[in-house]
């Protein structure tokens, strides 16, 4: 019994080590990241895999430009758009996850309710011999809270998966990120590297990929409208100028002007 107990310390001090060295690692990592842009993220390079995977081809736009060379319009944007807090949290905004919480219960419990009733028209039919069309079981829409600097956390190092292992270390990341960079760098790294399109990375690369212009030149319409994108950029790019994409940065550009900036 002694020696599996000793072999099951032993595990768990090389487990506890192990987790140290990782979080010495994306400290290391991060604390390089004041002086140095990163060259890529986790998130674009599985992009760039999947693309030469599933296209064989990797059509890729990036550049990066410095604080200066981005819209301050931009940064208002995105800020009102994402994060209307992130100058004052501190990397979390805990009422943001809260109200997240409190609506995904409320999805999920309607996605139970209309998924009971379908089963028991299913139930029903085959009692009757009526044939039922076939539906989808409906799914609740996951919504999330996080701010500008779990998103950075997640992008730069993590997976895409969802589990409290997973969230736990994006949090850790996300202490580091505002432990060791200032919200001005958080802000410029994020734009740099945030998706805004299949292959189109950065605020550069989509200022010139949807309006033809740098960065440093959007206007705030423009801004809006690339700030609208972000949850879902793949599916915007299809439509950049639908009536919802307008709609919704008319509602962005009227909040910029109350946006402070870090």
């Amino acid at each position: 019994m002694k020696p599996l107990l000793r072999s099951l310390a032993r595990l768990g001090l090389l487990l506890a080590l192990s987790v140290l060295a990782l979080q010495i690692y994306f400290a290391a990592r991060i604390a390089m990241m004041a002086w140095t842009a990163p060259q890529s993220t986790s998130f674009e390079r599985s992009e760039a895999w999947r693309l030469a995977v599933e296209k064989h081809e990797i059509a890729w736009s990036q550049q990066w430009v410095d604080g200066d060379g981005l819209s301050r319009q931009l940064k208002r944007a995105v800020i009102a758009s994402e994060d209307a807090s992130f100058v004052d949290h501190s990397g979390v905004d805990w009422d943001a996850l809260e109200k997240a919480w409190e609506k995904n219960q409320r999805a999920q419990i309607l996605a139970d309710k209309r998924s009971a009733q379908l089963s028991a028209k299913a139930v029903k039919s085959q009692n009757t011999a009526k044939p039922l069309a076939t539906s989808v079981m409906p799914q609740a829409k996951i919504v999330g809270g996080s701010t500008i600097t779990q998103q950075l956390a997640k992008n730069l190092f993590l997976s895409g998966e969802r589990h409290l292992l997973r969230k736990g270390q994006e949090f850790l990341i996300t202490f580091m990120l505002e432990g060791l960079l200032g919200k001005e760098r958080i802000l410029d790294i994020y734009l740099n590297h945030v998706e805004w399109g299949e292959g189109v990375f950065g605020a550069q690369a989509a200022a010139r990929h949807y309006f033809r212009v740098n960065a440093n030149q959007l206007s705030s319409s423009q801004a809006a409208r690339l700030a609208v994108m972000l949850p879902a950029p793949k599916r915007f790019e299809k439509r950049p100028s639908s009536p919802y994409v307008l709609s919704r940065a008319a509602t962005i550009e009227a909040r910029m002007p109350a946006v402070e900036l870090p």
